[in-house]
C-alpha cells in the first residue's frame, strides 16, 4: 500500500545517500580558486565527464563549490538510481560548468534539461522532491547538443596568459561561509546582511595588536590615575572648585570614566568585542554587533557617553569663562545657570545614545577591546562622532577666543597694579595652555577619524583582494588603488582620546592642592583654609571679575571663591576676625581705627571727611585739624570697634568677606565709620 512504498522509498534514499557518487567535495583535495580562473572539479558527481575544470561563480550563482555540493544534495538519489543519463550532465552544466574562453559561458540545451525532467519526475515525486525554479527548462537555449559542446571543449584548455587570470566583471562583495551570521540578529559587513567581520582584526597582525592592546591599557591607566586624582581633590574640598571652573570636574569624571571602560576592555581581550568562532559550523570568530551582547553594550553605553559629555563639558567650560569674561558675570549668576548646564552636558549625550542603540549600530573594536560605533560604519562614524566633535570644538574654540580677547582689553585699558597686571597675564597664559592641551589631542582624534572615514573603502577592498581566495569568494574587479592602514594611526587615535583627559590634573596642580592632601591623610582640615597668604591669582578663574569692573566701585567675593587659591590685597574683614581671635594684635586694630577716625576733616557743612591715613605720632601740630575731646573720641573707638566687630562677625557668618583693592573703597568704608560717629 502508500504506507509500505514510503517506508520504502525512505529507506533507499538513506541507502543510495551513501553511495560513492555523491555530491560531497574533497575537502582535503579541493584547491581553492584563483580570481574565477579555470579549477579543478572536485564534485564527485561530476568527476567523470569529459571535462575537468570549472569556474565560480557558477551559473545558479554559488560562489564556490562547496556551496554548489549542498544544492546537489537533493539529487543524489536520482542519480544513483540512473532515472536518466542527461540527468547528471545536466546538473553538472548548471553547478560546475566547464571553463570555456573568458567572457562566455556556455549553457546547456533545452531538450537536455527537459529529458532528465521527464525521466526522472516519477522518482522525484517517490522522493518528495521538487524541480527547483532556477533549472526551469524555458530558460535555457533552443537547441539539440549533448553536454558539453565540442566548442567548449576546444576552448577549454588552460590558460596561459597571466592576463587571463584577473576577474572579467565586478561581481561585488559575498559574505565567505566563515563569516555568515543568522538573520535575526541584524548584522551588516560590507554592505551585505547578516554578514560580519573577522575576529582578530582584519588589517594587523597578532603580534600588532597583542602591542596596541597593552598599550592603550598603560595610558587608560595613566589617564584614570590623573583624571581619579582631580575629582578626589575635589570631594576634600567642594567649596574650592565654583564656576567657572567647576565644569573642569566634571570633565575630569567623564574622561575617568572613559579610561576605566578602557582598562576593562584591555582586562576583557576579545571576550566581548568578538564572537567565538565555532568550528562545527564553519564559523569562525567575527566581530560583536548590535544590542544582543549585554557586556558589549554597557561598555558601548559608557564610552560614547562619556566621551560625548566629556566634549559637552569642554564648551561649558568655555561658556563660564565667556560668561565671566564678555558680560562679567559672578560665580553666583553662573552658578544659576548650572542646572541647564547639567541639562545639556548629560542630555544630549544620552539623546544620541539612545539613537544609536535604537539604530543598533553598536560594533565591537578587536584592537582594544571595548564596544564603540563607526568602526566599520562609515556612516554612523561621520553624524555621530564626527559632527559631533567637529561642532564643539568650533564652538568652544570662538567663545575661549572671544574670552581671552576680553581679558586682553581689560589688562590694556583698566590700569592696575603692576602685581595685579602680572597675575591677570598668567590667569590668561593658564587659560590658553589648559586649552592647547585639550584641542590638540582632540583634533588629533577628528584628524584620524576623517583619514579613517576617507580610506575605509581602500583598505576594505585591499583586505578582500588578499582573502578572496582563502575565503573562496569572488576578488575585486579592476582595483585601483590598494592600501593597509598603519598601526601607528590607530595607536595615536586611541592615545589621544585618553590623553585628553589628562590635562585636568594641572589646573588643580598647587601647592594648596598638596597641603590639603597633606591635611587630609594626616586627619585634620585646617582652620583657616579659606585663606592662605601664598594664593596666587593664577590658580582662581574668577580673579577676572575683580578686575572687569569700574576701579571706583567696592568688589564684594567670597573668600573661598571659585578658585585653588584667594588674593587679598588690603585688610579684609577676614583679616580682622583672625585678628580678633589672636588678642595679640587686637590693640593695633583699635589704634589704627581710632587713628583714622582722628584724621577726619571737618568740611563747611560740619561733616567729616577722611584724609589719608597717618600714624598718631605724624599727627600735624598746627590748628587745621578741629581736636576732639576726649569723650566723642572714646564713644567713637568704641563705636568703631563695636562696628568693625559686627562687621567682622556678618562677613564671616555670610562667607564673603569684602576685597578692597582700590584706596576709594577703604575710604568709603572709613566715611561710613566717620558718619556714624
Amino acid at each position: 500500500g502508500p504506507r509500505c512504498s514510503a517506508g520504502m522509498a525512505a529507506l533507499l534514499w538513506m541507502v543510495l545517500s551513501v553511495l560513492p557518487v555523491g555530491g560531497t567535495i574533497h575537502v582535503d583535495s579541493a584547491e581553492s580558486h584563483s580570481a574565477f580562473a579555470c579549477e579543478p572539479i572536485a564534485l564527485r558527481m561530476c568527476q567523470d565527464l569529459p571535462y575537468n575544470t570549472t569556474f565560480m561563480p557558477n551559473l545558479l550563482n554559488h560562489y564556490d563549490q562547496q556551496t554548489a555540493a549542498l544544492a546537489m544534495e537533493p539529487f543524489h538519489p536520482m542519480v544513483n538510481l540512473q532515472c536518466s543519463p542527461d540527468l547528471r550532465p545536466f546538473l553538472c552544466a548548471l553547478h560546475a560548468p566547464v571553463c570555456t574562453e573568458y567572457g562566455r559561458v556556455s549553457l546547456p540545451c533545452r531538450s537536455l534539461c527537459l529529458q532528465a525532467q521527464h525521466d526522472c519526475q516519477k522518482l522525484m515525486d517517490m522522493f518528495g522532491v521538487a524541480w527547483p525554479e532556477e533549472m526551469d527548462c524555458n530558460r535555457f537555449p533552443d537547441c539539440h547538443e549533448s553536454y558539453p559542446r565540442a566548442v567548449d571543449l576546444i576552448a577549454s584548455t588552460e590558460p596561459t596568459d597571466q592576463s587571463s587570470l584577473t576577474v572579467q566583471r565586478d561581481y561585488g562583495f559575498w559574505c565567505p561561509r566563515e563569516l555568515k551570521m543568522e538573520p535575526e540578529l541584524s548584522y551588516s559587513f560590507l554592505g551585505v546582511r547578516d554578514c560580519s567581520p573577522p575576529c582578530p582584526n582584519m588589517y594587523f597582525r597578532h603580534d600588532e595588536l597583542n602591542f596596541a592592546r597593552y598599550f592603550i591599557g598603560v595610558v587608560s591607566i595613566v589617564c584614570l590615575s590623573a583624571t581619579l586624582f582631580t575629582f578626589l581633590t575635589f570631594l576634600i574640598d567642594v567649596t574650592r572648585f565654583r564656576y567657572p571652573e567647576r565644569p573642569i570636574i566634571f570633565y575630569a569624571v567623564c574622561y575617568m570614566m572613559v579610561s576605566l571602560v578602557f582598562f576593562l576592555g584591555f582586562l576583557l581581550g576579545d571576550r566581548v568585542a568578538c564572537n567565538a568562532a565555532s568550528p562545527g559550523q564553519y564559523r569562525a570568530s567575527t566581530v560583536t554587533q548590535g544590542s544582543h551582547n549585554k557586556a558589549c553594550t554597557l561598555l558601548f553605553m559608557g564610552l560614547y557617553f562619556f566621551t560625548m559629555a566629556g566634549s559637552v563639558w569642554w564648551v561649558i567650560l568655555t561658556i563660564t569663562w565667556f560668561l565671566a569674561a564678555v558680560p562679567k558675570w559672578g560665580s553666583e549668576a553662573i552658578e544659576k545657570k548650572a542646572l541647564l548646564f547639567h541639562a545639556s552636558a548629560w542630555g544630549v549625550p544620552g539623546a544620541l545614545t539612545v539613537t544609536l542603540l535604537a539604530m543598533n549600530k553598536i560594533e565591537g573594536d578587536n584592537v582594544s577591546g571595548v564596544c564603540f560605533v563607526g568602526l566599520y560604519d562609515v556612516a554612523a562614524l561621520r553624524w555621530f562622532l564626527l559632527a559631533p566633535l567637529c561642532l564643539d570644538v568650533l564652538v568652544g574654540v570662538v567663545l575661549l577666543l572671544a574670552g581671552i580677547v576680553a581679558l586682553n582689553r581689560v589688562r590694556m585699558e583698566i590700569p592696575l597694579e603692576k602685581e595685579n597686571q602680572d597675575k591677570l597675564v598668567k590667569f590668561m597664559i593658564r587659560i590658553g595652555v589648559f586649552s592647547v592641551l585639550y584641542l590638540v589631542p582632540l583634533l588629533v582624534v577628528i584628524g584620524c577619524y576623517f583619514y579613517e572615514q576617507s580610506y575605509r573603502s581602500v583598505w576594505e577592498t585591499t583586505w578582500v583582494q588578499e582573502r578572496c581566495r582563502e575565503y573562496h569568494i569572488p576578488c575585486p574587479y579592476q582595483v585601483e588603488q590598494t592600501s593597509r592602514p598603519d598601526l601607528v594611526l590607530f595607536l595615536m587615535k586611541y592615545l589621544m582620546v585618553l590623553v585628553v583627559g589628562i590635562p585636568s590634573v594641572f589646573w588643580v596642580g598647587s601647592k594648596k592642592t598638596c597641603f590639603e592632601w597633606a591635611s587630609f591623610l594626616h586627619g585634620r582640615r585646617r582652620k583657616d583654609s579659606g585663606v592662605n597668604e601664598s594664593r596666587q591669582v593664577l590658580q582662581e578663574p574668577d580673579f577676572a571679575q575683580s578686575l572687569l569692573r569700574d576701579p571706583n566701585a567696592p568688589i564684594i567675593r567670597k573668600s573661598r571663591g571659585t578658585s585653588t587659591q584667594g588674593t587679598s590685597t588690603h585688610a579684609s574683614s577676614t583679616h580682622l576676625a583672625m585678628m580678633d581671635e589672636q588678642r595679640s594684635k587686637a590693640g593695633s586694630v583699635h589704634s589704627k581705627m581710632s587713628s583714622y577716625h582722628g584724621s577726619l576733616h571737618r568740611s563747611r557743612d560740619g561733616g567729616y571727611t577722611p584724609c589719608s591715613y597717618r600714624g598718631t605720632e605724624e599727627r600735624p601740630t598746627h590748628g587745621s585739624l578741629p581736636r576732639l575731646n576726649e569723650q566723642s573720641q572714646h564713644s567713637s573707638m568704641q563705636r568703631l570697634d563695636s562696628q568693625s566687630r559686627h562687621s567682622s562677625v556678618r562677613d564671616l557668618s555670610n562667607v564673603s568677606p569684602a576685597l578692597i583693592t582700590h584706596g576709594t573703597s577703604m575710604n568709603r568704608v572709613i566715611e561710613e565709620d566717620g558718619a556714624s560717629a
